[in-house]
């Protein structure tokens, strides 16, 4: 059980106003809002990953139709509690053994002008789990149980406003995550003792909630060659399809906080720094595990972009953890990584 968090903001030129770099005009022509992944609270507990992809592109201010493509990977395989990594678990509590999630988001934007910007995102979740099950220290550790699922995930549409300054670095974002992704009981253990039996419903593609989803993003050239910019985003469920009593699960509220720096010197390859902050709040239900699926994360994110073309770009990051704080136990990764394409037309 574990949290994880979606983003995917924007991109092209920094549209600061203070100063036309070539760096700057060649991390332009990107995408704006690519939104929060692995959904805001993807069904990891609290894991990741919460790079801001809006950042590592570069807010736009372009008009006209922008496609993407994101990898992330995130293998949760070191379980943690509260800041401390644990050899085990108390008796009676789940005894995880690992988690890896990949997914592949594919994303279409359009904006209509320097303004505004809608965008869609849909995920293909790759996900494989196993776990000993209910930990017995009196008894030999039984075999694990596993399962694996590929399948589409919970779409996300995004709408973002950044007409409120003449330089265009000021945005909102408004937007909703659906419940088009499997949810439980769908995915189910495939061996082991527990084979046959319903995956959590944290772990399964979908959530089966409608989640609202709001934020907001600033953007300033601080020198010649070089860029800062803070962001946040705040995602909770307003409806879910799991709502019956003894059969319901709602995820918990996610917050996310990014802050860092691009370097704008060269034109080609744009360096960056991204430090990036998660809250996720318990998960609530029957079908809920409410003491393991919440906690405070920071990751520290370098990372590079690179102009390919006039209208094609791409970013690779690796996100290091340098804090956690997790409620009850729960698998954490020791990295996470990203790589994307763009391409605006």
């Amino acid at each position: 059980m574990n949290i994880t968090t979606s983003r995917r903001g924007g991109s092209a030129p920094y549209s600061s106003g203070c100063r036309s770099t070539p760096g700057l005009r060649a991390a332009s022509a990107l995408l704006l809002p690519m939104i929060f992944a692995p959904q805001l609270t993807q069904a990891c507990a609290t894991c990741g990953c919460t790079l801001s992809a809006d950042a590592a592109m570069g807010y736009s201010a372009v008009r006209g139709w922008r496609l993407s493509l994101e990898y992330d990977y995130i293998d949760q395989n070191q379980l943690r509690s509260g800041t401390q990594a644990v050899p085990t678990v108390p008796p009676g509590n789940e005894l995880e053994h690992d988690t890896v999630n990949q997914y592949v988001t594919a994303g279409l934007s359009f904006s209509p002008n320097s303004a505004w910007n809608v965008a869609l995102f849909e995920p293909w979740v790759v996900r494989t789990h196993s776990t000993y099950g209910p930990y017995d220290p009196t008894q030999p550790l039984p075999d694990l149980s596993s399962s694996r699922s590929s399948s589409v995930g919970d779409m996300r549409l995004l709408a973002s406003y950044q007409g409120f300054l003449p330089t265009n670095n000021l945005g909102v974002q408004l937007g909703v995550k659906l419940p088009t992704g499997h949810y439980y009981p769908h995915v189910k253990f495939y061996d082991g003792p527990g084979a046959g039996e319903p995956l959590d419903a944290s772990l399964q593609p979908g959530t089966g909630s409608t989640d609202v989803i709001v934020g907001a993003y600033y953007y300033q050239a601080i020198s010649q060659n070089f860029d800062f910019f803070i962001n946040g985003l705040f995602q909770a469920a307003v409806k879910e399809r799991l709502d019956q009593p003894g059969n319901d699960y709602r995820p918990g509220n996610a917050t996310t906080v990014s802050f860092g720096l691009r370097y704008e010197g060269n034109p080609k390859w744009v360096p960056q720094l991204q430090v990036n902050l998660l809250h996720k709040n318990r998960d609530q239900g029957a079908l809920a595990d409410v003491e393991s699926t919440a906690g405070n994360v920071v990751y520290i994110s370098p990372g590079l972009t690179l102009g390919l073309s006039a209208g094609l770009h791409a970013f690779a990051f690796v996100q290091l953890p340098v804090y956690s704080n997790l409620y009850g136990y729960q698998l954490f990764p020791r990295f996470t990584a990203s790589a994307g394409l763009t391409y605006a037309f």
